[in-house]
């Protein structure tokens, strides 16, 4: 079987992309294929890339209150793309009540805090497999 396929980012003027990178590491060690897709990205740029490079899970970096307005704006995108893609965000600044309301738009999973490399792991590639599964059944 191919290996599960993220495309991690940033959007908006959010620059911080340590946990991005940090992410694409835990990723790449755990033998996972990982697309970049950077900084200063917009909703239409990452729906665009995850077409390109046929992504299993889109994960976003969110360390500046961009994420607030940016989110629900890559899911609305993604759904006119039609990309059923798994969307997962994760960062320093995702408050427990901005946490239950990117659940309810659709968020898939969401990393505040200090999650362990096994979590994030094992999020990830739950959300892969589950995403390839309802390929095959359609």
């Amino acid at each position: 079987m191919e290996r599960e396929h993220f495309l991690i980012g940033t959007m908006g003027l959010d620059q911080h992309e340590n946990g991005a990178v940090s992410v694409r590491g835990i990723l790449e060690e755990a033998q996972m294929r990982v697309t970049y897709a950077g900084r200063f990205n917009t909703p239409e740029t990452i729906s665009h890339k995850a077409r390109e490079a046929g992504v299993d899970v889109i994960g976003i970096s969110c360390h500046s209150w961009e994420y607030i307005d940016m989110i629900p704006e890559l899911l609305e995108r993604l759904k006119e793309d039609d990309l059923n893609l798994p969307v997962v965000i994760g960062g320093s600044v995702i408050t427990a009540s901005d946490a239950k309301k990117m659940k309810e738009l659709g968020v898939s999973a969401i990393f505040n805090g200090s999650p362990s490399d096994d979590e994030i792991i094992d999020t990830l590639r739950d959300l892969a497999r589950q995403k390839r599964s309802a390929e095959t059944q359609n």
